[in-house]
């Protein structure tokens, strides 16, 4: 041991001298062998350590780094150097403690914010990493706990059932008889089906207990990445051997142990640098379209007040110069005690005047817009319609920043499977041998389903005998079951976030796919005859050793069929009364093989006699298994060897010529009901409908599955390899040893589009050929008819292989699986070469349903003005009826459709489509892009007559274009995609069909791109994260495929039908709340700073202001704060009802109606305005008086925060109690201070004094009068505008244009009659806005 330990440390020595390798690489040793050397000599000693730390600051580097960041933004920059600037005598204007108040009031706020989140993450922090785990000690030779964060990497960890992973560990041993290990991965994916994990294959065979004392071995794995889905490596024996290593033998931190004892691994990646921790992102921060308008308005700001420093100052000189050499009494001397130049002077002068207008640039502002975004995802959140009872989720907001674009979208993308349907499969109808099963019966019952579910949702008390909405969950819980999804639910808190916890552990009470709807399939009877005979027929020949061959080849073809829905999938089987455990029933298994030669030895001709098959079914040869289940990976296929012992029963001895195993109880495993844990619903689909025909699985192995047929019994496939599905081959084939036959049979299933090209060519010359001609023909027709009744639609396929071709294939897949370099190109190479020379079984139509009220959602978005794109991964002709069905496309539009095999013929076509729309609807427009420019609301304002003339321009719109994904990628070459655009923003719908998920990133980032427009895209799967992360707002559905696109998104949300009130009615809000806020911030800070400015003119441009410095300096800060927030938060211009009723009140948003860039102007041309009567008015009113400087400058403060509040009351469009009393608050704030100042500094400024000067004008009359006269006179420009503005809103115009009118091309508009229930105040703002709208777009037409 010890020579061992000095051999340990001298390789670790020489790893230090060797240089580093090209490709990014990492070593992992086991730290047993380097216990008793220096730490430096430990190789393992640069990796992270598993102690997390997701907190920003310490107490040592709070301040400085706080500080630090909070100075990238330019605003606070700008108002310490301001502060600072006071510090300077020669050209302060308050007193330079009193002028860091507010700015150190807003750090400090932000400060604090930000210390209380760390703090936070600190308490989190620490309680991960305090949990226990057992890790080996080699001094004690035996498991002791240890903390979490005392971990590390090349530390051996013994895990026990319902334990959470506390790093990434490599699989060495388990309990499991099988070597496997099930885990729970709803903290990383949200998927809470079981996925199955496996041995390292060299530990698959230790007949003891796995020893780490006696672990030797090196392993090399890829550096630490977020990729979940992907893990390779290779891990090197002493002895030389070397295997591969693959994400099925990896344990991902954040996981939970299922149906395993135990296991034992090895540390491969630890704290930061898990893979789990790498995805952890956190919330996403953009910058909204609003706040970069704002920022270009602040720019003019900065600007404006430039303008008015550089006046000032050039007025001073000049007012300095007119005196010559002969001083003023009042003039100040420089630092020297000298008189200054009037240049000099006039450079003093504009420092000073910089810090007098500060206010002009709102500081307040950017906290006050945190402070209502942060409301207004509290109220979004809060808002119960977003809520979904069945999955117990709500909408979540992760993207703090952005609440105003969702006001603002014009462009919608969104994903079809799982975002506008159920993403529930169920069974429809099939084709077999080229005979169609249409399933009447199966029809009729999910129409009476529906019935059953529409009834419920009307009638909240519940019926006797209708099936549950929800997915049925068996009532007989076990209570070891809620112990275990209590302590899951707490893991999840520990390691995830609380709502994804808490709709983790909602989720894990049901089991995936397995509702009512999708499970209870009605068998076709003619069908189910075909199966009953065919089984009978296979049980008769059996028992006679006849050969199978002669049975009709319909008949084989029907039991082939329903062999590889069962089969060729990654179902793992489960009991009912505790789905997280699974079935135990295991045949006898030969012991495994290790080579080519011995795994050819197994079929040779001696294995068919009956010495040889005393057991059910051979073993698998371990080591290609392991190797080609690594074949490729996606989501949606996490495991492609699952594995599912079973506990023998009592088996009839079968014929010797046949290794099978036989149960004379086809029946007997009815008696308590499997449940079927799937990784997609389609697999699921399948696996339910087999079983509707009693050919049910009823176990899987590593190496072999187990199913039940009529007659047959239970027979166990061997086998031998599974190649997963993947978004390039778009099948999953599995490779069994056939029980019946003895033969090597390869059960493929895929997309029609590449299994049918795969099949053999069947010969010309034989009856046999015409009729696979006939087979493929009407298989072909029947495809096409289910995918234009909106079916998902999927080919089963078979190949027998001779033992010479598998082991051919078999050398070289193992060759591609042994190498480093491109060991995915070689394996995909592996997987075509197999997967040729198809023999057709039939084809499955399956449903997806469309979500509860996405046609309704889709037609609002559209009244809305908004633009919807639908990009899929279906088939053409699905994708199309399903857009009808969801009224993306209407009956009466005209469908342009593209499909082509090359970017010339695609070229062609964009030419020919763009010809032909401006031939018949713009044929009397010479610009035809100038016509694409036009507002496309009319089209969803406005519904055209039966009978449109082509001369009417906005029917450009009534179209719709359907691509499929070989054409969109040529559309999307740079030489094409202007062409593309122009096409497809002319027509009213686009569908996209067969689109990659990088397809459809670019897509959204060419419209976004070259449009200039507000894009949102939407989906629910790892496929739609590219479109989500390119899109301006991306949104997430928490639905069946896990949580990749909600972890990647700005907001998500349970339902489809939740975008309609997120963006018409909170988007429409949020955005109308801080646009105006905006406007008013600006507007509110103008109007006082040029209070200042016309003093300027009275005082010789001195700089000096007749306003109390504290009045200055907190008049933003204290007095006119509140009531701004308040109405920032709360205001509504329309009602949520009334929004929705009329979606056309979104276009308000789009078109930034209440943001334009005149706004801004006209604010501060009616501030300037306002300023000069608030100061006139009472300059007027006490000249020639002998009132001191701040008992006029007093009043002017006050006239002009009663006229910033009362401005505030006309922009407010909703008033509550809070407005009420908000400004209420304000009002007597200033008073309050005021009079305490005034009571309390009897000699604060000398010789000027602020001295009981409110308590003197609060016993003048005039100061009344004044309180009275100037805000009226200051509003009422303002107020007559308004009020005009309503009166010609409210009038008739020429909105109201009928058929008759020779100068309308369109229907009469008319308003639902909903809106006479409005109250009389809602029903002016609602009618108002509409009114402007239908009429802009008129005058457009």
């Amino acid at each position: 041991e010890e020579r061992e330990l000095v051999k340990g440390s001298k390789e670790a020595k020489r790893q230090r001298k060797k240089t580093k390798k090209e490709y990014k690489t990492r070593t992992v040793h086991s730290n047993l062998l380097y216990y008793r050397t220096k730490a430096e000599d430990n190789p393992n000693r640069h990796y992270a350590d598993n102690k997390i730390k997701t907190t920003k600051y310490t107490l040592l580097s709070f301040l400085p780094k706080n500080l630090f960041e909070q100075f990238h933004r330019f605003a606070n920059v700008y108002f310490v150097f301001i502060a600072l600037l006071n510090f300077v005598p020669v050209c302060n204007a308050f007193q330079p403690e009193l002028a860091l108040a507010p700015v150190v009031f807003i750090l400090s706020v932000t400060a604090i914010k930000d210390l209380w989140e760390d703090y936070r993450r600190h308490r989190s922090d620490k309680e991960i990493n305090h949990m226990d785990c057992l890790v080996y000690s080699r001094p004690e030779r035996q498991y002791l706990e240890r903390f979490w964060k005392e971990v590390r990497v090349g530390d051996f960890i013994r895990l026990r059932c319902n334990e959470i992973l506390p790093a990434d560990v490599l699989l060495l041993s388990s309990s499991d008889p099988d070597r496997l290990v099930h885990i729970e991965t709803a903290t990383l994916d949200g998927e809470t089906n079981l996925k199955q994990r496996q041995v390292v294959r060299s530990f698959l065979d230790l007949d003891c207990e796995f020893d780490p004392s006696k672990y030797r071995s090196v392993i090399e794995c890829e550096k630490p990445n977020n990729d979940l889905a992907r893990f390779r490596g290779y891990i090197t024996h002493s002895s030389g051997r070397r295997d591969g290593l693959y994400k099925d033998n990896l344990l991902l931190r954040g996981c939970t142990i299922r149906n395993t004892e135990e296991c034992v691994g090895i540390v491969i990646y630890a704290g930061h640098e898990t893979k789990a921790m790498l995805n952890n992102n956190g919330p996403r921060y953009k910058r909204s379209k609003l706040e970069r308008q704002m920022n270009v308005d602040v720019g003019w700001c900065v600007i404006i007040l430039l303008v008015m420093c550089l006046f000032s100052a050039i007025g001073h000189g000049l007012w300095m110069y007119q005196y010559g050499e002969k001083r003023p009494v009042f003039d100040v001397l420089s630092p020297e005690g000298t008189h200054m130049s009037p240049v000099l002077s006039a450079i003093y002068l504009f420092l000073t005047m910089i810090i007098v207008f500060q206010v002009l640039i709102p500081i307040s502002l950017f906290v006050s817009i945190e402070i209502v975004k942060i409301c207004q995802v509290y109220f979004i959140h809060q808002d119960l319609e977003l809520y979904d009872e069945e999955t117990d989720s709500h909408l979540q907001c992760r993207a703090l920043n952005i609440t105003e674009d969702l006001g603002q979208m014009q462009y919608i993308f969104s994903d079809k499977t799982g975002t506008l349907t159920e993403n529930k499969m169920v069974f429809r109808r099939c084709t077999v041998a080229g005979v169609e099963y249409s399933h009447d019966a199966n029809a009729r019952r999910l129409a009476m389903y529906q019935d059953v579910v529409d009834s419920e949702e009307e009638d909240c008390p519940s019926h006797g005998g209708t099936l549950p909405r929800r997915d049925s969950v068996t009532s007989h819980q076990s209570a070891a079951k809620v112990v275990l999804r209590s302590q899951s639910t707490k893991s999840h808190r520990r390691t995830g976030s609380r709502a994804e916890a808490k709709r983790a552990s909602i989720l894990s009470k049901h089991t995936a796919f397995s509702s009512p709807m999708e499970k209870d399939i009605t068998p076709d009877p003619q069908l189910l005859d075909k199966v009953n005979d065919g089984g009978s027929q296979m049980d008769f020949k059996r028992f006679h050793s006849q050969s199978l061959s002669q049975m009709p080849s319909e008949l084989t073809d029907i039991i082939d069929f329903f062999i590889a829905l069962t089969i060729c999938n990654t179902v793992v089987v489960s009991s009912p009364n505790q789905p997280r455990h699974k079935v135990r029933m295991r045949f006898e298994l030969k012991s495994p093989v290790k080579t080519i030669e011995d795994f050819i030895k197994r079929f040779t001709p001696s294995r068919l006699t009956s010495s040889s098959n005393n057991s059910s079914s051979s073993s698998l040869n371990r080591s290609s298994n392991r190797g080609c289940s690594h074949l490729l990976t996606s989501p949606s296929a996490e495991s492609t060897l699952t594995k599912l012992d079973e506990e023998p029963s009592s088996p009839v001895p079968a014929p010797p010529t046949l290794g099978t195993c036989y149960d004379g109880k086809p029946g007997s495993q009815e008696e308590v009901e499997l449940r079927y844990e799937a990784e997609s619903p389609d697999e699921a689909a399948l696996v339910y409908a087999a079983r509707a025909y009693k050919c049910s699985l009823v176990g899987r192995l590593p190496d072999q599955v187990t199913v039940e047929f009529p007659h047959l019994g239970r027979l166990s496939f061997e086998l031998l390899h599974t190649l997963g599905f993947d978004s390039n081959r778009k099948r999953m084939s599995v490779v069994v040893r056939h029980p019946l036959t003895d033969q090597i049979t390869v059960y493929t299933k895929g997309a029609d589009s590449v299994i049918m090209d795969l099949i053999t060519p069947p010969p010309t010359d034989d009856s046999k050929g015409k009729r696979h001609r006939r087979i493929l023909y009407k298989t072909q027709n029947y495809l096409n008819r289910y995918a234009a009744d909106g079916l998902r639609t999927l080919c089963i396929a078979k190949k027998v292989m001779s033992k010479e071709e598998y082991a051919v294939w078999l050398r070289r897949h193992l060759e591609a699986e042994t190498a480093i370099q491109g060991r995915e190109d070689l394996l995909f190479e592996s997987a075509l070469r197999l997967e040729t020379n198809l023999h057709l079984l039939g084809a499955t139509g399956i449903e997806d349903r469309l979500q509860d009220g996405v046609p309704e959602t889709i037609a609002s978005l559209r009244k809305a003005g908004l633009q919807i794109w639908v990009l899929t991964g279906d088939k053409q002709e699905t994708a199309i009826n399903i857009a009808y069905a969801c009224k993306l496309l209407d009956p009466e539009e005209e469908i342009i459709t593209l499909n082509a095999d090359s970017q010339d013929a695609t070229a062609v076509l964009l030419e020919e489509s763009l010809h032909y729309i401006q031939v018949k609807f713009l044929c009397s427009s010479s610009d035809p892009s100038r016509a694409f420019q036009n507002d496309y609301a009319s089209v969803y304002s406005f519904s055209p007559p039966a009978s449109s003339s082509s001369s009417q321009p906005f029917l450009v719109h009534r179209l719709g274009l359907v691509i499929d994904g070989r054409t969109l990628a040529y559309a999307l070459d740079s030489s094409l995609e202007e062409k593309f655009l122009a096409v497809a923003r002319s027509c009213r719908s686009v569908l996209c069909c067969r689109s990659t998920p990088l397809q459809k990133s670019m897509v959204v980032k060419l419209v976004r791109n070259k449009l200039k427009v507000m894009t949102l895209a939407i989906g629910d799967g790892a496929n739609d994260v590219s479109m989500i992360q390119v899109a301006d707002v991306g949104v997430g559905i928490s639905g069946q495929e896990g949580m990749q696109a909600v972890m990647a998104s700005d907001f998500a949300m349970p339902r489809f039908r939740n975008l309609q009130k997120l963006l018409l009615v909170h988007g429409h809000w949020c955005y109308s709340r801080l646009a105006n806020m905006i406007l008013y911030f600006f507007y509110k800070n103008a109007m006082f700073v040029a209070l200042i400015f016309w003093y300027q003119f009275h005082c010789g441009f001195s700089g000096s202001a007749m306003i109390d410095q504290w009045y200055l300096i907190f008049f933003n800060l204290m007095f006119s704060a509140f009531p701004q927030l308040i109405t920032g938060t709360l205001d509504k211009d329309v009602s949520s009802e009334t929004l929705q009723e009329l979606p056309q009140l979104y276009m308000n948003g789009q078109n930034s109606e209440e943001y334009k860039p005149y706004m801004f102007w006209v604010n501060m041309i009616d501030a300037f305005y306002q300023s000069l009567v608030c100061f006139f008015i009472p300059y007027f009113a006490y000249v020639d008086s002998d009132v001191d400087l701040f008992t006029w400058g007093t009043p002017i403060t006050t006239l002009a925060l009663l006229t910033i509040l009362t401005h505030l009351g006309i922009e407010t469009k909703t008033w509550t109690w809070l407005n009420w009393l908000s400004i209420s608050f304000s009002v007597c704030l200033f008073f309050t201070v005021a009079l305490c100042y005034n009571a309390s500094c009897p000699s604060c400024f000398s010789p000027s004094s602020p001295y009981w000067t409110m308590q003197t004008l609060l016993g003048e009359p005039l100061f009344y009068l004044l309180c009275v006269l100037t805000p009226v006179a200051a509003l009422m420009p303002r107020s007559v505008g308004c009020a005009r503005k309503c009166a010609l809103k409210l009038l008739p115009s020429d909105v109201w244009l009928g058929p008759e009118s020779p100068s309308a091309n369109c229907e009469a508009f008319q308003f639902p009659t909903t809106i006479t229930a409005l109250h009389h105040h809602q029903l002016m703002l609602s009618f108002t806005h509409t009114t402007l709208i239908y009429k802009r777009h008129i005058i457009v037409i």
